[in-house]
Formats: C-alpha cells, structure tokens, sequence
C-alpha cells in the first residue's frame, strides 16, 4: 500500500496524535502534516466558516495535492463543511474527520449527545448528524451541550482546565442520552476518563477517521492496479 497521505489541522496538539494513530493504523504509508491555526482563530472571530476560509483551506488541499498525496484529511470539524467545495472541484479522496464519527453515532441511537467547546464545531456538528441520520432514513434527537471557556484554556495552555470544564458537562449530558459525540478531535482523550464506568458509549473522531482514511488508501491501490 504505497500511498501518501495528508493531514491539514488547525491545532498543533492534534498533529502528535495523530501521527500516533497513522503509526499504528496506515503502514507503509507516508504521513505528512500541514498545520494553519489562522483557520480555527478566524473562524471563531467570525463566529462561522467563513468563504474567505473556504477558499484557503482549498489553497492547501491543494497544495497538499501538489505535494504528492493520494488523499487528504482535515481534522477541524469547525472548518470540516469546507471539504464539500473542496470534493467539487479535486477528483482525488478528501476527507472530513468527523465524518465517520456521525455515521457510528446514527448507528447506535435516536438520543444524541454532542459535547463541544467551541459553538462553530457545535453547529456543524449537528448539521452533520442531521444529514447523516436523513441519509440512513433514521429519527434523530440531538441533545447539544457547550462547555464555554474550555477552548480557550486550551490555547492558553492550561489542558487540565480545559479537560476539568470538559469532564463536568460530560458526566452531566451522560444522564440524558444513548450516545455522546465528543465534537472536536481535541476532545479524543477525555474519553478515557470515562472507560469502564457505567453509562453511554463515547465517540471520538481521530481512531475512527484514520480507519476510515485506511479503507479509503487501501481501495484507491487496489483500483490502481
């Protein structure tokens, strides 16, 4: 599986873990990582994805392209809904890390927790499982909870903050629904915090897109022989 694939983030903290995961999960694969915290920092001054945004995370989808990657992943779901324009004008795989996360989440209950820290992960979060639930002609509720401030911890560089504010509205949305979506690959470890104990399952996106980010790579080489 001679392939090479790409990841565009927003956060530094993201790239370690997932350089991990491609460790693991995509042998034989070479990994490269582009990193632009300006998306996520306008995207949350606008207060929306922006078209301006838009138009640079294509510039370096592109570039990545250029760059020599079979496929490309980009991990912020705040900017994740700019993959569409992307897939309308690239004819190779691009890929929105949340993606994979909303169809397990669909396929596990009616009753849908979505925990975030930022609202413009928040609502894109729940257009997405809205679309994915009317795809696989399933009825849905979306139980959404925003822990406010905790993001922002995570920039000052105060993670235990951020995880102490995550790991309150959890343990409160975990009385209330079947399934709990963990909005933002920087949510993936708290997860951990909760394994084992009682109460609904917690999905996080990184292990899931990079599975699927393997299916994808290992189905493009096989088409290419």
């Amino acid at each position: 599986m001679a392939s090479t694939f790409a990841l565009i983030h927003t956060g530094s903290l993201l790239i370690p873990v997932f350089a991990q995961l491609a460790k693991e999960n995509l042998p034989g694969i070479d990994v490269f990582h582009m990193l632009d915290e300006s998306l996520i920092r306008n995207t949350i001054a606008a207060g929306e994805l922006t078209k301006t945004t838009v138009r640079r995370l294509v510039g370096m989808i592109a570039s990545a392209r250029e760059a020599g990657a079979d496929a490309v992943m980009v991990t912020c779901s705040s900017i994740g809904e700019g993959t569409a324009e992307a897939r309308r004008l690239f004819d190779f795989p691009i890929l929105r890390v949340d993606e994979p996360l909303a169809e397990a989440a669909v396929g596990m209950g009616k009753r849908i927790g979505v925990a975030a820290t930022l609202r413009t992960t928040l609502e894109p979060t729940i257009r997405l499982l809205r679309d994915t639930a009317e795809r696989a002609g399933k009825k849905v509720e979306i139980v959404p909870k925003l822990s406010e401030g905790a993001f922002e911890c995570l920039l000052a560089g105060d993670p235990q903050r951020h995880d102490r504010m995550l790991a309150g509205s959890l343990a409160e949305l975990r009385k209330e629904v079947d399934v709990i979506v963990l909005a933002q690959a920087s949510m993936a470890r708290i997860a951990a915090q909760f394994s084992g104990s009682e109460g609904p399952p917690m999905l996080s996106s990184p292990e899931l897109a990079i599975r699927r980010a393997r299916e994808v790579l290992v189905s493009q080489t096989a088409a290419a022989r």
